[in-house]
């Protein structure tokens, strides 16, 4: 019997596992592998250079899957412009009915999605934008613990507090977002209040990701202390794979050096470019703690299952046998 909470119920899905955004990841193939296993996989709109390009790659994933799927928009600070008010149009348009929202927060586009009848998930770093997030309308919220990939804001909070104080102050489901990648994982986020985890660096190493295979290998070598924070001394932190780019970025970061300084280091298309060649020095990868606990590359739908079925296993029989 499969795990049923808020989360599956809200979005239609089998397992309360979550795909959410992964800048140069988030494509079709792996987006519809995510979802045809029973979970749900969020496009990555900024992934595609356009917002044409982005309607375009959601009736791609419509002709891989059939079951549900939403896309990505996250509005952070960026070296180029970027035209936000037309992806959401592109989203729209296409009829997407779930979109996952991040950076800054979505109430400025929460009219176009309401009329549209689209389903508003925000992922936060604090509980304070968490509890604004439910009042905007968001109809759930992922919560980022420090351990996370990409940005995880600037309070430092590990997901063992976060999760709890969150789900204390808010009534909305909540999705536990940060360092998970197995069944142990998704028990925990359980019982910490939240109804279902988010998992983007396991997805990563996946067969489906659209990434060089020499990426998901050194995510099974690697360590829970293979990450490295840039970006500390701007207030706009991300958890990066720690590599000779990463540990240059904090060098120049530590004497002083701006944005402007490390723009050359930092560019997605320079990432991009090792993602797509394999080098894993070539630019800036994003990746989270959870690579600690990546040991294979699975298929999705492996993994998934696994996943599901570990957790059911833990919760019936580890668990409670552990009881007195």
């Amino acid at each position: 019997m499969p795990l049923e909470t808020r989360v599956t119920e809200l979005f239609g899905i089998e397992h309360p596992i979550v795909m959410g955004g992964m800048q140069g990841v988030g494509r079709a193939e792996l987006v519809a592998a995510v979802s045809n296993a029973g979970a749900i996989g969020f496009l990555t709109a900024l992934t595609q250079p356009s917002p044409d390009a982005l309607y375009d790659e959601i009736q791609k994933t419509r002709e891989l899957t059939d079951k549900p799927f939403g896309v990505n928009i996250t509005v952070l600070p960026t070296l180029k412009p970027v035209p936000y008010e037309e992806y959401v149009g592109a989203v729209v348009q296409a009829g997407v009915k779930f979109v996952e929202t991040a950076g800054r927060s979505p109430e400025p586009f929460m009219p176009a999605f309401e009329e549209a009848g689209v389903k508003v998930v925000h992922k936060c770093t604090s509980v304070r934008h968490s509890v604004k997030a439910e009042k905007v309308g968001c109809a759930a919220v992922s919560i980022d613990g420090f351990e996370c990939a990409g940005h995880p804001g600037e309070d430092d909070i590990p997901g063992l507090v976060l999760v709890p104080a969150t789900a204390d102050q808010v009534t909305i489901p909540l999705i536990a977002s940060g360092g998970y990648g197995d069944a142990r994982g998704l028990v925990a986020a359980l019982s910490l209040g939240a109804e279902g985890i988010n998992m983007g660096t396991r997805f990563l190493a996946t067969q489906e990701a659209g990434v060089h295979e020499n990426m998901k290998n050194k995510l099974v070598e690697s360590s829970e202390r293979d990450t490295a924070l840039i970006f500390r001394t701007m207030r706009n932190t991300a958890r990066v794979f720690k590599n000779e780019v990463a540990e240059e970025v904090v060098k120049i970061e530590a004497e002083g050096g701006t944005i402007q300084d490390v723009a050359h280091l930092v560019s997605g298309e320079r990432g991009r470019e090792a993602m797509a060649a394999g080098n894993l020095d070539g630019g800036i990868w994003t990746a989270g703690m959870v690579a600690g606990l990546i040991n294979d590359v699975p298929t999705v739908a492996e993994l998934v299952t696994r996943i599901s079925a570990e957790a059911q296993e833990l919760i019936e029989k580890r668990l409670g046998s552990k009881v007195v």
